[in-house]
């Protein structure tokens, strides 16, 4: 299954969890993480880059990736009513140069 896919699918589930589940939203953080360690995405709906918005912070921390903020970015300007602009930039503050 390519990254796409598999983002999509781990967001379906996020999206149908309950907000008092914290195990099942950690889960599905740690798969975004994971899935995004592996490839940038550069191809998201609107909606779905919302929900990945969640863990901005911690994927930036955890992948140490520019490219990633990049790719984020990229996304904003797609989809600029979003407003994600400070929630990127706090995100690449995790970045250690």
């Amino acid at each position: 299954m390519d990254i796409e896919n598999r983002l999509k699918t781990i967001l379906d589930k996020r999206k149908k969890l309950d907000l008092n589940d914290d195990y099942g939203i950690q889960k599905s953080w740690d798969e975004i993480i994971e899935v995004l360690g592996e490839n940038e995405v550069d191809h998201c709906s609107k909606e779905d880059l919302y929900w990945i918005s969640e863990v901005f912070e911690d994927i930036s921390e955890v992948l140490q990736s520019k490219e990633l903020i990049k790719s984020l970015r990229r996304l904003d300007k797609k989809y600029p009513e979003l407003e994600m602009k400070q929630d990127i930039d706090l995100a690449e503050s995790y970045i250690e140069d």
